[in-house]
């Protein structure tokens, strides 16, 4: 037998390779997490009663960008991370500077506001369970994204969780808009990110576990 004819032959057994295997996984992902996070939020808290007036202020769509912003960039530092090799490069970049902006636009709103209404700003009327509630919506959103990052080989199992983690609490906060009554910019910059810090945390501890392969 020639070379060339054991090549081929060899070669007729394998398989086509997916290289669209990541996006299809985190597609799933991400729509079933998704409307899992979704109806929960409505079945649990339910849709605020005004959100129809709200949706008509610029406020609520500023409000919906942080969360929003978080979670594109928590799916490509994600996806990175999911796969052996991969940078993830500019993806840190991207997570850091909605932070950034809301943290920017708290220092001023507090600089500009009378110091016995900044505490009020800060708090809110929620504050002692918008974390807790945020990292409830998240759950759903954890077990389909820690499904599709275990089938892609993730090498840094902690900093994997933890993108991991940031995407399911990111895209939490995002159902949770749709209930969440508070309008003030400080709230979100305190209370939004520690709820999405909760499940961050919990995919740090978790990752090794779950994405170990």
């Amino acid at each position: 037998m020639k070379t060339e004819d054991l090549v081929s032959l060899l070669a007729a057994g394998v398989p086509a390779i997916d290289h669209n295997v990541s996006a299809k996984r985190f597609s799933r992902a991400m729509l079933c997490g998704g409307v899992g996070s979704t109806v929960l939020m409505a079945i649990v808290y339910g849709v605020r009663p005004d959100i129809g007036a709200a949706m008509k202020t610029p406020l609520f769509w500023i409000k919906l960008a942080l969360p929003l912003c978080l979670t594109l960039a928590a799916l490509l530092a994600t996806a990175r991370l999911s796969r052996p090799g991969v940078a993830v490069g500019r993806a840190w970049a991207a997570l850091a500077a909605p932070v950034l902006a809301v943290w920017i636009a708290t220092l001023v709103l507090l600089w500009l506001t009378p110091s016995d209404a900044r505490l009020p700003l800060v708090m809110g009327s929620t504050w002692r369970v918008c974390p807790r509630n945020i990292a409830l919506l998240s759950v759903p959103v954890f077990i389909t994204v820690f499904w599709a990052m275990r089938g892609l080989a993730p090498t840094r199992l902690r900093l994997a969780g933890a993108a991991g983690g940031l995407l399911a609490g990111a895209t939490a906060a995002v159902a949770y808009c749709f209930h969440c009554p508070e309008m003030g910019v400080p709230f979100w910059a305190v209370w939004y990110l520690l709820g999405m810090l909760i499940p961050t945390l919990a995919g740090v501890a978790l990752g090794p576990r779950l994405l170990n392969w």
